[in-house]
């Protein structure tokens, strides 16, 4: 048997749970659930998304927890050593993160840019900064620099660190402008009714497909994340309670997300008229700006707060994205952290370019016309967003849990299923 090395691994069990949460809480809850809910028929989505989490999401977690725990490599190697068979479904979950990163690390520098512009007009932005493709690349590369620095530092001197943090103060700065948008007064009313009054008639069955999507998506599911934090985690690490602890974190975030999302924007609506926006790349970077920059001084401080938070964290989510690629690199090649994660960035980096210049391109299109740098009439970002969500993920979470099922030797106890002897 082949003596496993000791690894830079969590120091902790708060340090995985903050780390793994730190995965999951992103982009996913405050981009792409807010504007899902909206598309899917409000409450009705947001409480099949909820129970998607803790019936579904929290069983495929803990799969993937225990096959990174098993193996103590990454998501190639540690399908591998479930089912010699099974290494394409590893290679998924390396090209699943890479292509996520591609795009997200666009949206992260939007984020940077309307963090920065806060105490300008973010409403009025929009429009020029998608459509000035220097820009757009230069706060993309900003956003991955930020990134690139966390994962440089490693596993416990870089990413627990780091989250240890980041997330605590993500959580606290959202319950902030949570309470302020519950409390702008004419609209909010009506705004709860459609975050929390179901009807289930408005839902769906795309509605009820989004929102397991979205469950895997916010989640960090199907993408090699877990896996690899999995790998990370010592014998002190708690299985069970951590998944409990981590779906629990990541929901309320995104619960939190939309009670400051709805009341804020059916406010506006109300005292300007303006409709609610079912497209996510304009709720979050149209609409709101529209409420902020109508609330004077405290309107830019409050963008300043809520932007800064999506910022912070966009960066856990590419953070836990890198680090599974890099993990990859440095074990399959024998290459230096440093080295392995400059060359994932510089890829990514690369492909983001055409992503963003793709983005700007689709958002100031003239209407009537097709704007350029399209796959199956979609931009770039759209195209990679749901070959990975739609297709990819689902595809390695449903493999994760075959391989614990039926693949692999059966735990003899429940002690031994949250605290697996690494495989040979």
């Amino acid at each position: 048997m082949e003596k496993v090395k000791k690894r830079n691994g969590f120091a902790s069990g708060i340090g995985f749970i903050l780390a793994a949460a730190g995965s999951a809480v992103g982009l996913g809850n405050l981009w792409s659930f807010p504007y899902k809910t909206s598309a899917n028929g409000g409450a009705a989505f947001v409480l099949l998304y909820v129970l998607s989490v803790f019936v579904i999401g929290s069983v495929v977690m803990i799969a993937e927890i225990y096959l990174g725990k098993r193996a103590q490599a990454n998501p190639v190697t540690a399908y591998k050593k479930a089912s010699k068979n099974l290494g394409w479904l590893g290679l998924f979950a390396i090209i699943i993160p890479l292509f996520i990163i591609c795009y997200y690390s666009v949206l992260g520098g939007y984020t940077v840019k309307f963090t920065l512009n806060s105490f300008n007009n973010n409403s009025e932005i929009l429009g020029s900064f998608t459509g000035n493709i220097p820009e757009v690349i230069l706060y993309t590369a900003i956003f991955l620099i930020l990134a690139l620095v966390v994962v440089m530092g490693g596993v416990k001197n870089g990413i627990e660190k780091v989250s240890k943090v980041l997330m605590p103060a993500l959580f606290i700065i959202l319950v902030g402008i949570a309470v302020y948008c519950l409390c702008l007064g004419e609209g909010v009313k009506e705004g709860l009714n459609y975050y929390l009054n179901p009807d289930f008639s408005a839902l769906g069955f795309e509605g009820v497909l989004a929102a397991m999507s979205q469950a895997f998506f916010s989640l960090s599911l199907g993408m090699g994340i877990i896996v690899s934090y999995g790998s990370y985690a010592g014998k002190e690490i708690k299985v069970g309670k951590s998944v409990c602890m981590i779906c629990i974190f990541d929901t309320l975030v995104a619960l939190l997300a939309g009670l400051a999302i709805f009341p804020a924007i059916y406010h506006y609506q109300a005292i300007g008229g303006s409709a609610l926006s079912d497209r996510g790349i304009l709720l979050l970077f149209e609409s709101l700006p529209l409420v902020f920059d109508n609330l004077g001084t405290a309107g830019h401080i409050v963008s300043f707060l809520f932007f800064g938070m999506v910022v912070i964290a966009a960066l856990t989510s590419v953070i836990s994205l890198l680090e599974v690629v890099t993990q990859f690199v440095i074990q399959k090649f024998g290459v230096r952290r440093k080295k392995a994660i400059l060359c994932v960035s510089a890829i990514c980096f690369a492909i983001s370019v055409p992503v963003g210049i793709s983005l700007g391109y689709a958002l100031n299109a003239p209407s009537g016309t097709t704007p350029p740098l399209q796959i199956c009439g979609q931009n770039l970002l759209d195209f990679f967003d749901m070959v990975t969500n739609v297709v990819l993920m689902p595809i390695c979470a449903l493999g994760s849990c075959i391989a614990l099922g039926w693949l692999i030797d059966k735990p003899q106890s429940k002690a031994q299923l949250f605290s697996p002897k690494p495989a040979a």
